[in-house]
């Protein structure tokens, strides 16, 4: 049997030393399938029991090494503090920690700082006892810490915690108890504490506004994640891991144009991996069967033609020196021989020397 004829093309990605690490195949069919596969069995090995639906889409040397180390720390117990700006996945690491956990099969609870009102947070957090204020339960109430005994409580946007409730986090850290509103009962609880934030938090502490004492505590094992603009490697594997999922969603089979994947990888992306991924539901959504370069909002596009109009040379031996310096460098970093180069670029051997030496010595020493 011969199967439907598809346009297929294949885009290597290259890691630091300039191998090729994944290869996304792009066809009408199947190029989201084979990507999710080439990722998942180069995870295999070391992920075995992480649920593939809680992996992270990487293709970034920082994430690489941040997954690494939270494999170091996730069957501690020790206090987590992630940091990093908005959507850079920092509640998906929480979950990838606890996943890695000896706390796997306990509860893993989410718990927002900032969307529950700080009227409210006390109680929602640690329970109340029966008649604590007007308007409670006649039998009381377990507060969320005590419903993830056993197991990870994240608290997401820890930066939005009003003072007067830290002293208490702080105790429950410490000495793994606290005291529901309104009663005298110590309560004990056995869990892991992973906090998360987008803000500074050492400014707010000099501002009076977080206490130093809380911030060490959770600040135990640190984990900054670094904003997408610095990680472009992982756009593109990014962008494949949302189109198979929205395409499964929506019963779509979208596939996405070159042209397109290069002006996602040139934009800077201020909301990170959730701005791309709302990105891509979008276009699932309202583009044809091939998403192109019209189906991009403004917003992006505009973005990327300025970046491109001020990268631009102002001089024609700026704009030759910028090329020779491009396509000696890629050129190296794929073969690594000056005679490979060589071959590869049309010029000869002695010319290719002089080239890597003048333009690649850091790449050489690497």
């Amino acid at each position: 049997y011969i199967g439907p004829e598809l346009l297929t093309s294949a885009i290597p990605i290259l890691n630091d030393t300039g191998e090729i690490e994944l290869v996304v195949i792009t066809s009408t069919e199947t190029q989201t399938y084979k990507m999710i596969k080439a990722n998942e069995n180069a995870h295999e090995s070391k992920s075995t029991h992480v649920n593939k639906s809680d992996r992270l889409i990487t293709n970034s040397s920082k994430i690489k090494q941040i997954l690494n180390f939270c494999e170091k720390v996730a069957p501690t117990d020790s206090t987590v503090l992630i940091q990093g700006e908005s959507g850079t996945g920092k509640g998906v690491l929480a979950h990838f920690i606890h996943r890695l956990s000896k706390r796997a099969n306990s509860p893993f609870l989410t718990i927002n700082c900032a969307a529950i009102p700080e009227e409210l947070l006390e109680s929602e957090l640690f329970g109340y006892a029966k008649g604590a204020f007007s308007g409670a339960n006649s039998n009381g109430k377990h507060g969320l810490l005590e419903a993830a005994k056993g197991g990870t409580v994240f608290l997401d946007e820890i930066g939005e915690m009003p003072l007067s409730l830290q002293a208490k986090l702080l105790q429950v850290i410490q000495d793994k108890q606290f005291i529901p509103v309104g009663s005298n009962e110590i309560k004990k609880v056995d869990i892991r504490i992973i906090a998360a934030t987008n803000q500074n938090l050492i400014q707010m502490i000099h501002d009076k506004k977080f206490r130093e004492d809380l911030f060490y505590r959770l600040n135990v094992i640190d984990i900054h994640l670094p904003p997408l603009r610095e990680r472009k490697e992982d756009i593109i594997p990014l962008v494949y891991n949302f189109l198979y999922k929205f395409n499964e969603k929506y019963n779509e089979n979208k596939v996405i144009s070159e042209e397109c994947l290069n002006i996602l990888i040139h934009y800077s992306w201020p909301g990170n991996v959730r701005q791309l991924e709302n990105l891509i539901e979008r276009l699932d959504v309202v583009s044809d069967s091939v998403i192109q370069v019209a189906d991009l909002p403004e917003l992006i596009t505009d973005n990327v033609e300025q970046v491109a109009q001020l990268a631009l040379p102002t001089s024609f031996d700026e704009a030759v020196d910028e090329t020779k310096r491009f396509l000696i460098r890629r050129s190296f970093q794929t073969y690594k021989s000056s005679r490979k180069v060589a071959n590869d670029l049309g010029i000869s051997q002695t010319k290719a020397s002089k080239l890597i030496r003048e333009y690649c010595e850091d790449l050489m020493n690497s």
